[in-house]
Parts: structure tokens; sequence; C-alpha cells
């Protein structure tokens, strides 16, 4: 994990060597990511998406099965759930799915390790941490194969169906604060050359930032972006505003939220191809991407999804069987499966529209936007569950369930953290027993209580500022 130390030591690099560190960090990811048989791994998910659906039941079957039995016995925290059923008297087989209880991710953040096979050492693992997108934080650990599965099956289902070779270069617009939040002048971004990969800052999209933005995409010649879809519509507002034409890319990818149609028109008109919406979530017990006839298919070798009456996505994961999360409350949720085979002649099964991680963007008193990727700084924290409120340009409320080992340590780093993502700003934190969850009992990770004048005004004043630095 990146201490506040180190962060500050790599703050106070020059550019060029913000890219060296940048590019050593892709080399590690790049191996980690994307080893010897990464190449064989792509050729087998392309080779699975032709299968048909009686193939992909019969494979999901004997993967389930597989999973299901492993965690039973090699899980410890589903080894002891079922050993104290079995006391009880419970006969249940758990071979069968429904026969597992429901988990939350809290039975999760507060003891990762204990869902962990017995077989695995974690030290030889991948490790990561969620940025909780829904409030809560969670250490995950994969094997290396299960990474570069993850990885090959995420590049032929995205770029891959569009096309761009793996030597493309291309952007991310990411949460990692790659630069200091109150630096003025670019550049707000460093060029990871292992990866070819342009990574942007999410704190800087004023819109009189926004046109150094707009020229780095162009001169380091990027050929798609992948980012969040508020981030990408700052972006593109001012591509459009500015009249910017050389900015045609090969495709636009999506993650962490919903798209809306007047998202996808604005960037797609800004960057002149289509806006292909992906889902997914760290614990990888999910995932789909959108093909050229606009239909979202499931990735089913991530997970099986169970979509309750409510809407409620429930799902249990297949790829990763040394972490396994058997029916597994994501947090999201969607509506029912399309029907019919897609025009794209993919058998891969249908997923419906998305409703969840519905997350409102904040903005600083100097017109920048901020992604969702500011829950971040929640990340290696105890604590359950949180909310960041809005309720003045200058003033954040953090709403924060705790953990037992919750300190004011901890208080500490989450106000500092959001004063590096946001600036000089006031930030109080409240801890509650539970937070507050909207009528339809989602948690909101996210609420901006800014009226839509206040928001104007800041994005009019940086708007101002923007046309004066172009006369």
């Amino acid at each position: 994990m990146i201490t506040p130390r180190i962060l500050k030591l790599y703050h106070s690099l020059p550019p060029s060597l913000r890219s060296v560190a940048a590019t050593l960090r892709g080399f590690y990811l790049k191996r980690v990511r994307h080893g010897a048989d990464s190449q064989a791994l792509r050729e087998e998910t392309l080779e699975r998406d032709g299968w048909s659906a009686a193939q992909w039941e019969r494979w999901r079957s004997e993967r389930l099965a597989y999973v299901l039995h492993r965690a039973a016995t090699r899980v410890p925290f589903y080894r002891d759930q079922w050993a104290a059923r079995r006391a009880r008297g419970d006969r249940s087989s758990w071979e069968v799915l429904e026969n597992w209880p429901l988990l939350d991710k809290d039975a999760v953040r507060t003891n990762p390790r204990a869902f962990v096979a017995d077989d695995c050492d974690v030290s030889r693992m991948y490790e990561e941490h969620t940025s909780g997108t829904t409030g809560t934080p969670i250490t995950l650990w994969h094997s290396r194969t299960s990474v570069a599965t993850l990885h090959a099956i995420a590049d032929v289902r995205t770029r891959g169906w569009d096309g761009i070779p793996t030597t493309a270069r291309w952007a991310r617009l990411g949460a990692q604060l790659i630069t200091p939040v109150e630096r003025r002048r670019p550049p707000f971004w460093v060029w990871n050359a292992a990866m070819r990969q342009l990574y942007l800052s999410t704190y800087h999209l004023a819109p009189d930032l926004i046109p150094h933005y707009l020229d780095a995409l162009a001169n380091y010649r990027v050929a798609y972006i992948a980012g969040y879809p508020s981030a990408l519509q700052a972006v593109a507002h001012e591509a459009v505003r500015l009249g910017r034409t050389d900015l045609g890319m090969t495709a636009i990818y999506t993650n962490a939220e919903p798209l809306s149609p007047e998202q996808r028109s604005l960037i797609s008109a800004a960057f002149q191809c289509p806006v292909r919406e992906t889902y997914g979530m760290a614990e990888a017990v999910a995932g789909a991407s959108e093909c050229s006839a606009g239909r979202l298919h499931q990735w089913p070798e991530f997970g099986h999804i169970e979509l309750r009456e409510n809407g409620e996505f429930v799902c249990t994961g297949l790829l990763n069987a040394d972490q396994p999360l058997i029916r597994y409350r994501v947090g999201d949720r969607g509506q029912k499966t399309q029907a019919g085979s897609c025009p794209c002649g993919r058998s891969l099964p249908l997923l419906g529209p998305i409703d969840g991680r519905t997350i409102d963007v904040l903005v600083t008193p100097d017109g920048r936007q901020t992604a969702p990727g500011v829950v971040a700084v929640f990340s290696g924290l105890p604590v359950r569950h949180s909310q960041i409120v809005q309720e003045a340009l200058d003033l954040l409320v953090v709403r924060v369930a705790p953990a037992p080992e919750f300190a004011h340590e901890h208080e500490k780093v989450i106000v500092t953290r959001l004063q590096e993502r946001m600036g000089a700003i006031r930030v109080l934190i409240e801890l509650v027993e539970e937070v507050p969850r909207a009528a339809n009992g989602k948690l909101r990770a996210v609420v901006s209580r800014l009226s839509p004048a206040q928001r104007a005004a800041a994005l009019a004043a940086a708007g101002g500022a923007a046309e004066g630095s172009l006369n």
C-alpha cells in the first residue's frame, strides 16, 4: 500500500521521473497480468465466445460443483459454517447452491483471510484492496493464474472485440493521485511506457485544465480510453465546446458507473467512435461488456449471477477458487436478462440494464470534478460502511460506521486523503452505527447536496478561467 510518505516523495519528483516510476510499476503489473500463457488464455477465451448455450451450461455446472466443494472443504469460513450446521442436525447438501446462505460484504471485510483456501499461501498471491465503491473496502487475494486469466478475458472482450491490437496506445482516466491536487499546471498525467498507457488524473478536471488533457490525448496518439462515465463526460464536454476534431478514437470503454444515453451521445460525438459499457468489480464475481450490437454480454467464467425479485445481484465467483465468494451480495441491481440471440453472433449470455452504483460527482471550489474513485480514501482502513456527503463547495461530511479497531488516527487519515484529492476543504467525520441507505436499500457512497446553481457557479468560474487562458 502507498503510504503518505511515499506519495509525498513521488509528488516531489519532476514529471519525467514520475513517468519513469509509473513505467517501473507498469513492468511489474504487466508481468503479473500478462505472463507467458496470456496469448493461449486469450485464444481460449475467443474459442469460448463461440460456445453454444448447452456448452456454457455444462461448463458452469462443472465449475460451480468444483468451487462449492472446495469452499465447503478447504475454506475456513465456509467449512466452519457447514460444521455448525451439521452439529445442529442440518443435512442440506452443499452441492446445491440454493442451500448456501447469502454473504454480505461485512463478513468478508471483517476477516478476508478466512475466505482463502487453507492450501494457499497469501504471501505468494497477488493482494488487492478494493476502492469500496459501495462504502465497504475489502482485501482480496488472487493466484497468478487467476489474475492472468482475468485480464485475458477482459482484453478479448473489450479492445479485442473492436479489433484493437495489443500494441495500441491507450489512456485511463483513473483515481490514483499521480500529481498533487493543488497543482494548476500540466502535466496532470504520467506515461507508463511498459503498458503503453497514458494515466490521466481525475482530480484536475476543471474546464480551464481539460484542454491540456485533450492536447495530451492527441500528442500521445491514444487509440482508446477507459474511464468513469462522469470523468469522460467532463472531458468530452470541453472537447465539443472547443470544437476539437483531432481526438478520433477507435473506442471508449466505461466502467464503475452506469452509462446514461446522454453521456454516451456526448462522449461518442467528442471522440468520434463507439462507446462501450462494461460491468465488473474488484471481487471479480461477475463481469460483462458491450458488443458492437449494443448488448451487454456476461463473462460466465467470472461468476454466476442470481437476479432476485427486487433486482438485486447475488453472485457466486467461479474465477477465483482460492478466495471463493458464494452467493455474494455485490450491492448492485439490474433488470431481467435480455432474451434471444444477439446480432453480433456471440452466444455469451446476455445481461439486462444495470441500475446500481449511483454515485454523485463532487465539485471542488475551483470547479474540478472528482470521479467515483474518491472513495479509495477508505482503502485499508477498519471501516464497515462509509458515505461522503458534500454539503457545500468547501465542506464534506463523512459518515463512518467503524469496525471495532477504528481509532482517532484513522479519522486523521481520512481527512488527509480527502484533502489530498479535493484541496483545502473542511472535512467533518461523523461516527455512526449504520450509514443511512436509500429507499431502494442501496448505500450511496457519495452524495452531493449542492444545488444546481452552486454547481453551475463553480463550473462557470472555472470555465471563465478557461476562456481567459485560451485568449
